[in-house]
């Protein structure tokens, strides 16, 4: 078992990771701190195995408090920003996930720590690992984290610098890249046909030569994601 401690000032961040440390049988939750001060405090308390760490915090960034930390702890780096990696993994950490952070990738980060922590030991097994139902993301748009549920999103269109979530709903916006996306959803549920469409594969009517009809909406397949999507296709079939 890992004893785990999350330090994250959003506190939609907080209950993702929370979610995510739940679903997996050798983690457990020792603790949640919005304040890197009070969480170095803390663990000088009460040690723990594993931190969930953001970078971008007030009073002391991420990078700081590995260093104070001198790894005694394994470290995940948690953030939105790309551009910390070099600096965290300067100071070893176990993995970088940038967020929005899916179980997915969350579970491959955690597996790594754990094979850290216990060389010789049998993985635990890990029930429901891909969902077919169920689940969400949360995305930035703007200045504040949005939750998606997964069972709304129709598909997923590149624009330039941004990209334009299509739900049951509503469009909405966010300035992620198509990759940081496809990474954060179930790929069991969702495929990328094209350099600027990914789809949810449930939600589609048809599918015609090259093209793909979700409700009004037709979305073409890409010559380099075709031959993927065509086995994907093939194994839904009834």
């Amino acid at each position: 078992m890992l004893n785990c401690l999350v330090i994250d000032d959003e506190p939609l961040a907080i209950k993702l990771l929370e979610d995510h440390i739940s679903r997996v049988p050798f983690l457990k939750l020792a603790g949640v701190n919005t304040n890197p001060l009070e969480a170095l405090i803390q663990f000088n308390q009460q040690p723990v195995d594993l931190i969930f760490l953001d970078i971008q915090m007030p009073q002391l960034n991420g990078v700081q408090f590995m260093q104070l930390l001198q790894n005694r702890a394994q470290v995940i780096i948690t953030s939105a920003f790309q551009e910390y990696a070099f600096d965290g993994f300067e100071y070893n950490v176990v993995d970088y996930l940038l967020k929005p952070i899916s179980f997915e990738r969350f579970y491959r980060a955690v597996e790594k720590a754990w094979k850290i922590a216990n060389p010789t030991d049998r993985l635990p097994a890990t029930p429901d690992l891909y969902p077919g139902t169920g689940g969400y993301i949360f995305v930035k748009v703007e200045t504040k984290m949005v939750r998606v549920e997964l069972d709304d999103i129709l598909y997923v269109e590149g624009l330039k610098n941004y990209l334009s979530i299509h739900t049951r709903a509503q469009r909405i916006i966010t300035l992620q890249s198509m990759k940081q996306l496809e990474e954060a959803l179930p790929p069991n549920r969702f495929l990328r046909v094209h350099k600027s469409y990914l789809v949810a594969m449930d939600k589609i009517n048809s599918v015609e030569r090259q093209e793909i009809h979700i409700g009004s909406t037709i979305i073409p397949v890409g010559s380099t994601y075709a031959e993927n999507f065509f086995k994907q296709l093939n194994r839904l079939k009834a």
